[in-house]
């Protein structure tokens, strides 16, 4: 592991440029994962089962 010190700014421009790298259907799917992610952390919400799913499968 490697410690990198830098401003918030600098990270933040880093990031950017990393994501800004991918694909447009890359985005799309990192975009998608973080929306799965999320839906991992603890909150005091109530559980709501009208939520939707999104599956993407291959026309295989």
């Amino acid at each position: 592991m490697q410690v990198q010190f830098r401003t918030k700014d600098e990270a933040n421009m880093e990031q950017e440029s990393d994501f800004l790298a991918l694909t447009p259907i890359e985005r799309v799917y990192r975009f998608l994962d973080l929306m799965q992610r999320i839906n991992r952390f603890p909150t005091k919400a109530k559980h709501d089962e009208n939520k939707f799913i999104i599956q993407i499968t291959t026309g295989k």
